[in-house]
């Protein structure tokens, strides 16, 4: 017999999925057989908390630019992974997560079954996408729904909920996906407005949010012919690793701001323009943005700022349409472009005494280990590089330390990241507190013999959190020095080859160009 729970797995293959994290359990026992049933087709990978299995999903989907599944059990199972489900919404990264659920003629009772929630379905409701599959024979259209619901317009998780009696029910073939078009048509009535308005301007700046990912090459040639200097939010960082108009540096920082205050006309596509790129500080400084053309693809998101044009399109073809109206022209674009670079990054040190040496941290990391992808958790470097650092490759910068701002994405979404992209060095750079939220995802790497290097930034405890009470004058300080791991010996729990390095660039850069098989661990220690 063919059951639900086969028919899913086939479902997802013939939808692109290659991969699921998951940890199985008794109410998931049909979606495992689907998963015997799909033998080589598909890959399984076991994390060590249902938290990390949405994490490690994340970190597929922002390298591979496709979804990954994750296949978590009803009740606490599901409620782990809504971290990473809402870190997912706040970064728009696909992800979908299938979850078991109690047996239909139980449900809303309060019987006091297993993992009983009084309502699954609406608890995710609030964060994405749900549904319940109540019919075999309407499997196809629920993952139809949620494929569209993830990938068409601005994409995000979804969930689709399961009760063990329907999984092993009898399942006819599913028929082919229904291919749902994430197209926008182009506004082609205000293209020639937009290009006259882009024309006559003669300080052109871009704001390139993470919308812009998978369209790097548009977004330069756009650039360049328009002589505009590039400002990128943390999402969108490599897109134009050394390019003479690239300006990676926060929007919160004063010279940026000014540069834009001084802008006579802003593009901004693909941004969000959330507090945690563009007011950081939360002093309310932002430039007023309201003569911006603004180009997104999410309707809701365009009516949360006021722009002189709002435009709803895929930012790619936007650009690509745009490209051959706009006319080359001088507009010193390359020398405001160092200009604003020079000051962003001289205004770091007025910031904190200890952050330049902190980027210089990461960007030891990025020399010594050239097309490395470095996934961040919420750590000091992190931070640092998040106001001022070039990455080196497109889709090759990107953390939790914006946005929803999980602690612990770093060692599950590193995971990830590794299987998206076989063979690529990675890199985790997590700090000691962060590592003890997720530390059980460095055995998973081990199991999968991943190339990644787990980078942590050990100053024995909250120095992020402790710095910001001791400006507020919260006297004494509490709950900021939790005990850090004894680095060495956790290391070889794990099985991996440790190293320990002063917090210095030129011994740390020695330490990663070592060669090395499977996963490191290496532990920089904090003056």
């Amino acid at each position: 017999m063919t059951t639900v729970g086969i028919r899913l797995v086939e479902g997802l293959i013939a939808r692109g999925i290659d991969t699921v994290f998951g940890i199985p359990g008794v109410h998931t026992i049909e979606l495992y057989r689907g998963l015997a049933a799909a033998g080589d087709r598909i890959r399984h990978v076991t994390p060590r908390h249902e938290q990390g299995a949405g994490f490690m999903a994340d970190g597929y989907a922002r390298v591979a630019g496709k979804p990954a599944a994750a296949f978590v059990i009803t009740g606490p199972g599901l409620t782990n992974t809504l971290t990473a489900m809402a870190q997912a919404k706040a970064d728009s990264v696909p992800m979908l997560v299938i979850s078991g659920l109690g047996r239909s003629d139980t449900l809303g009772k309060g019987l006091g079954r297993l993992h009983e929630l009084p309502d699954q379905g609406a608890m995710v409701a609030t964060l994405c996408h749900t549904e319940t599959v109540t019919d075999p024979k309407k499997l196809g259209e629920v993952l139809d729904r949620a494929f569209a619901a993830m990938t068409a317009g601005r994409p995000g998780p979804a969930h689709i909920q399961i009760s063990t009696n329907m999984m092993g029910q009898p399942c006819p073939e599913l028929s082919p996906p229904v291919i749902s078009s994430s197209a926008v048509p182009l506004p082609l009535g205000r293209l020639r407005s937009i290009a006259a308005a882009l024309n006559s301007a003669e300080r052109v700046v871009i704001l390139a949010g993470g919308g812009t990912r998978g369209a790097e090459d548009a977004l330069q040639k756009l650039a360049e012919s328009l002589d505009a200097p590039v400002i990128q939010t943390v999402n969108a960082r490599g897109a134009m690793f050394g390019h003479r108009l690239t300006v990676p540096a926060s929007p919160s920082l004063t010279p940026v701001r000014k540069f834009l205050a001084d802008a006579d006309q802003i593009l901004a596509i693909g941004t969000e323009i959330g507090p945690t790129d563009y007011d950081m500080y939360a002093n309310g400084r932002v430039p007023n943005l309201s003569d911006m053309i603004r180009i997104d693809i999410c309707a809701d998101q365009l009516a949360r700022h006021p722009a002189k044009m709002p435009v709803k399109a895929d930012a790619g073809a936007m650009m690509a349409a745009l490209l051959p109206m706009t006319i080359r022209a001088n507009r010193d674009g390359a020398a405001r472009a160092e200009t604003v670079r020079q000051a962003a990054r001289a205004e770091l040190a007025t910031l904190s005494e200890t952050m330049p040496a902190q980027l210089d941290i990461v960007e030891v990391i990025r020399d010594a280990m050239p097309n490395a992808i470095i996934v961040g958790d919420s750590t000091q470097p992190v931070y640092a590089a998040n106001l001022y650092y070039d990455h080196d490759r497109p889709r090759g910068w990107f953390n939790a330390a914006t946005g929803y701002g999980a602690l612990g994405f770093g060692p599950g979404a590193a995971v990830g990241a590794a299987i998206a992209a076989p063979g690529v060095p990675v890199v985790c750079l997590i700090g000691d507190g962060g590592l003890q939220f997720s530390p059980g995802e460095l055995r998973t790497a081990v199991d999968e013999k991943l190339p990644i290097t787990y980078v942590v930034w050990n100053n024995a405890g909250f120095r992020e959190i402790s710095d910001a009470l001791h400006q507020a004058k919260v006297d004494p300080i509490i709950g900021c020095t939790p005990s850090p791991l004894d680095m060495e010996h956790f290391a070889m729990a794990c099985d991996m080859v440790f190293a320990s390095v002063p917090q210095d660039p030129d011994q740390l850069g020695e330490m990663l160009i070592t060669p090395h098989d499977g996963p490191r661990f290496l532990e920089i220690q904090v003056r």
